[in-house]
């Protein structure tokens, strides 16, 4: 079910509604770049689940219009509207990778409807202080950020070239990561059904332009508007040891600073691993035996 929702600053937002119409709301946060297209659980997990998964297209991506000059908490008067639109109070997010970080925000800034929140394979934020940020990380993303950090016109301008790319041939994007992928995150692309549904999330995220990608990598290589030290909920942080997209230790740096945070560290695992880790992470969400 699509539906396109106006933001409180007039702007459009594409959403997606999958699994249950009824069941209990889960936001979904998609990646970087990405689209409410992405990666999800099966539409049989979800109703099993009784489940209703929405996702949408932050700023930029897709159809959604773009917000220039947007921080990471911003998305959370994002998902507020889109809540409300929909008529649901309360609800659980879960955000992987690029989209992790939005959830983190939901759940510092709209405590009161936040049920849980989970972050998958997620950055610390750009001034976390005792991180060396870049230690682990492939050397693209290391390009990439202090390009978005030293010359932001830089970076929009080798990814606009780059989506030009993409939007002719999607699998050109998969190609790239390859050489820094990880044996285990390649088993995980080499997926006939994971690629197909990676190649669809790429073309939708990069149809119309390239800023919502551009504006995340900004997004990230500056504060974020809130601390991760003020989230009081329920919070899961899942990371693949292995991983060399966010290295893990981001997410260890947030587990010393959320309080009471579960941790959870594969050391098998890699940053794709987090897409079969997603159904796990969903029965965790949606438990309410405690909050």
């Amino acid at each position: 079910m699509r539906s396109r929702v106006r933001a409180t600053d007039g702007r459009q937002l594409v959403v997606e509604r999958l699994g249950d119409p009824r069941g209990r709301p889960v936001f979904l946060l998609h990646g970087m770049p990405g689209s409410r297209l992405g990666p999800a659980p099966r539409g049989m997990v979800l109703y099993q689940r009784k489940t209703q998964l929405i996702t949408y297209d932050r700023p930029g991506y897709g159809d959604s219009d773009r917000q220039p000059g947007r921080c990471v908490a911003d998305a959370v008067e994002d998902v507020r509207a889109i809540a409300d639109h929909i008529g649901i109070e309360q609800f659980a997010v879960v955000g992987r990778s690029g989209g992790a970080s939005h959830a983190l925000a939901c759940a510092a800034l709209m405590p009161e409807r936040v049920t849980r929140t989970a972050a998958l394979v997620g950055l610390a934020p750009w001034d976390a202080v005792g991180l060396d940020w870049f230690d682990g990380m492939a050397a693209s993303n290391v390009e990439a950020y202090t390009t978005a950090a030293d010359d932001p016109d830089g970076l929009a301008e080798s990814f606009i070239s780059r989506s030009a790319v993409i939007r002719r041939d999607p699998v050109r994007l998969i190609d790239d990561l390859r050489r820094e992928l990880t044996d285990s995150d390649r088993m995980v692309v080499n997926d006939a059904g994971v690629r197909t549904m990676l190649l669809r999330n790429y073309r939708e995220g990069l149809r119309t332009s390239a800023y919502g990608w551009i504006d995340d990598a900004l997004a990230f290589s500056r504060p974020w508007g809130f601390d991760p030290a003020d989230i009081t909920g329920p919070v899961l942080l899942w990371h693949g040891e292995k991983d060399v997209f966010s290295p893990v230790g981001h997410t260890r740096w947030l587990a010393s600073r959320i309080p009471g945070a579960t941790v959870v560290v594969e050391p098998a695992a890699a940053h794709f691993d987090a897409l079969h880790a997603l159904p796990r992470i969903l029965t965790w969400l949606l438990d309410t035996t405690e909050r």
